[in-house]
């Protein structure tokens, strides 16, 4: 197990009011009736900017971190929420396609986003000068679930209307079945000006089921069911074969033949175009539709130390991350560029141009410091972004692993995260992460500058290491890099478990990191 130092010790007591707390805290949240103008202030993050990263308090984070789960349960809605946030903090966003000369400047707050499912954001800082160093954290807001199909309509079946899905990385897995599912994402419309444009949805109730079969059969259901024919999402009934006298629904069509409404199922088309006000379905052009666990996000154990959700992985480190820059000081000393990077497509490798593999987050930073030069009346090219990324530092932030106390043998004695402990600094030595000796000293210094709690976690040498956005992002730019995230359990689980100190945890470490990283990297001798 974890070795019990005398700081570890003083810092677990310290977690054990702070979980009373947090109970507490929880507690009142689900005994009191609140205005959806309540809400929406609770949701925001408790943190004053002058306060230290030391004396942030975890507990209040987790209310704040149950609500964001529970209301915005796709990428899509996730940086509607950010963005929203964002411009809140007073962050002004820089739209892809315009040209950022003069624009960024020191002192400032920007946003950018590509394909409405990745966002960038950073502050400059008041001191900044061409050449310094980009303090980064990068994460990912996409999640294992089911998408619809380009075609969903399927044939009734024994009077069943079913959803056509396919599953994104490893959704449809056995934690599926069984489970209150809704749907949500983005749909794209053209109005009848001939503008086309992208609205969101989500269905406030669920509307979909992938059901078992009971076990009298004599069939197993782990593992060994086909995702194609045996996974099938219903939706709805429809037993109007027994009656031929009605109009089966399933014969009705909303929109021409070849209109991508012909190819979804009407009552589903229907809902859709109620829940945006679309009258004329034709106008729905085509969707990014997906299932969700609808279940709400919620606190758990005796002393409500736990948070039970879908979607912690890896909304629990973004969120936070966000969070931790929203809360960073802003000093007149300050010289560096803090900034956080939300990919999506890490579940699926990355490779798609709004992943960590496309050119997002370097164009961002050059682009940003293009024109920051041009506001220096200093030159760019490859000079300045070689100093630039020779002096930055990216944090790699993804879930991982706590100990499992059903299957500790699975894990190395003294590589065995806790929940509610703090940040884990994940080590790989095939290069599926991006650690090192130099990027632990770091991160260790900042745990130490912020109050902050480090755990460590590597893989026994008979198991599967999986991998993140780290290794990637670093040797594109070339800068030294760590990974380290907050610890869950019941990974890849259509629901997982996590800390209910956890999500404060995480932003306090972050935050600890954007505003001491260039202070312990003045500590070094380059």
């Amino acid at each position: 197990m974890t070795r019990h130092t005398p700081d570890f010790l003083r810092q677990r007591d310290s977690n054990l009011s702070l979980r009373m707390a947090a109970a507490e805290n929880a507690a009142s949240m689900s005994q009191s009736t609140t205005s959806a103008a309540e809400r929406e202030t609770r949701r925001e993050a408790p943190t004053p900017k002058t306060a230290k990263a030391a004396d942030i308090k975890p507990e209040n984070y987790t209310t704040p971190f149950c609500e964001f789960l529970q209301e915005n349960p796709t990428i899509f809605h996730t940086v509607d929420h950010f963005k929203s946030r964002l411009a809140k903090g007073g962050y002004k966003e820089l739209p892809a396609r315009d040209d950022w000369t003069g624009k960024v400047q020191a002192g400032g707050k920007y946003y950018t986003t590509r394909n409405g499912s990745s966002l960038i954001a950073f502050t400059v800082g008041k001191a900044y000068k061409p050449g310094n160093g980009v303090a980064m954290i990068a994460g990912h807001i996409d999640a294992l679930t089911a998408k619809l199909k380009p075609v969903s309509n399927k044939p009734n079946k024994a009077g069943y209307l079913q959803l056509g899905v396919a599953p994104y990385a490893g959704g449809l897995n056995e934690t599926w079945w069984d489970r209150d599912l809704s749907i949500g994402g983005r749909v794209i419309v053209r109005d009848d000006s001939g503008k086309t444009t992208s609205k969101l949805v989500k269905l406030g109730w669920p509307i979909a089921k992938i059901p078992t079969l009971a076990p009298h059969f004599g069939v197993g259901m782990m593992g060994t069911n086909n995702k194609e024919t045996q996974a099938v999402p219903i939706i709805g009934l429809d037993n109007s074969d027994l009656y031929p006298s009605l109009s089966p629904a399933t014969q009705e069509s909303l929109g021409p033949a070849g209109s991508f409404v012909a190819t979804q199922p009407p009552k589903l088309v229907k809902l859709i175009g109620s829940e945006l006000g679309i009258k004329d379905y034709s106008q729905i052009v085509n969707w990014e539709l997906e299932l969700f666990d609808f279940q709400p996000a919620t606190v758990a154990g005796m002393d409500k130390e736990f948070i039970t959700a879908g979607r912690i992985d890896d909304k629990l480190c973004s969120w936070a991350a966000l969070e931790g820059l929203l809360a960073a000081e802003s000093g007149e000393d300050e010289g560096i560029i803090k900034m956080v990077a939300l990919f999506d497509d890490e579940e699926i490798g990355s490779l798609l141009r709004q992943g960590a593999k496309g050119n997002f987050l370097p164009l961002v930073i050059e682009r940003a410091v293009e024109s920051l030069c041009e506001k220096a009346s200093a030159s760019y090219g490859p000079s300045v972004i070689g100093r630039t990324y020779a002096q930055s530092f990216l944090v790699s932030a993804d879930v991982t692993h706590a100990i499992n106390p059903n299957f500790a043998g699975k894990y190395l004695d003294d590589h065995a995260p806790r929940l509610n402990v703090g940040i884990v600094i994940c080590a790989d030595s095939n290069g599926h992460m991006t650690t090192d000796a130099v990027s632990t000293a770091v991160l260790t210094r900042v745990c130490e500058l912020a109050a902050c709690t480090p755990q460590t976690f590597m893989i026994r040498n008979d198991s599967r290491s999986g991998g993140t956005v780290g290794p990637t992002l670093s040797s594109v730019m070339g800068v030294k890099a760590a990974d380290a995230g907050m610890p869950q359990l019941s990974m890849h689980s259509v629901r997982a478990t996590t800390g209910s100190l956890d999500p404060g945890l995480g932003v306090k470490f972050f935050k600890g990191f954007l505003d001491y990283f260039e202070k312990v990297d003045g500590e070094w001798s380059h």
